[in-house]
């Protein structure tokens, strides 16, 4: 097995007010939109959730799914213990770390990062004013899940706490991805209702990729 996709789909929905995986665009849970976007193109698919009560909530959902994991004990409610997880259950050489908000991903973009991901660690965007997308990226498996554990052993929550721990990182610069996704919509992302009016008004425009 070459490809995993790992959905993270804990984290906490401060400023939506709600479980944003099970919220509705265009009459779908934003989770499956996501699930649909990446299923051709993978081995696997992993969804990470928090608590075992968000997981009786998602379980009905996931047929298209290969796996629906709660996340570690031990550690804290964060995404780096989500991607931990997945990483964990994930059977793909390479893996590919996604938010459940982001339900206009680039097919052609994931298929970018899984291809020039092969010998090295991690593939991560990288915006020209050096801010990263480490949620959009694809890593090596077994090398991520051991500097994860290594970060959250020490207390480190961050991402890039996990990144720093890798030693052949290839950034791919967004200038690149602006030209295979000319609207940029694979990065955006659903954190507020108006997020939700737009994508929903995106979908009636048809201004969507492939």
């Amino acid at each position: 097995m070459d490809r995993t996709a790992i959905i993270l789909a804990g984290g906490s929905s401060e400023r939506f007010g709600a479980d944003k995986g099970l919220v509705k665009l265009a009459n779908k849970p934003l989770i499956l939109h996501v699930i649909e976007r990446v299923r051709d193109l993978v081995d696997e698919v992993i969804v990470s959730v928090k608590s075992n009560a968000q997981l009786s909530l998602y379980r009905p959902l996931m047929s298209n799914c290969d796996k629906i994991v709660v996340d570690m004990e031990g550690f804290p409610a964060c995404p780096l213990t989500g991607a931990l997880t997945g990483l964990a259950n994930s059977g793909g050489e390479y893996s590919i770390l996604l938010p459940c908000d982001t339900p206009f991903i680039s097919r052609s973009v994931i298929d970018l990062l899984f291809e020039i991901a092969v010998g090295v660690d991690a593939v991560i965007p990288r915006w020209p004013n050096g801010y990263i997308e480490p949620l959009q990226a694809v890593y090596k498996t077994s090398s991520a899940l051991k500097s994860a554990r290594e970060s959250l052993e020490r207390g480190e929550i961050r991402m890039q706490s996990m990144i720093s721990r890798l030693r052949r990182v290839r950034y791919l610069s967004t200038l690149v991805i602006g030209e295979i996704d000319q609207k940029m919509l694979t990065f955006f992302n659903i954190n507020t209702p108006i997020d939700l009016k737009k994508a929903e008004a995106l979908i009636k425009r048809g201004v969507l990729d492939e």
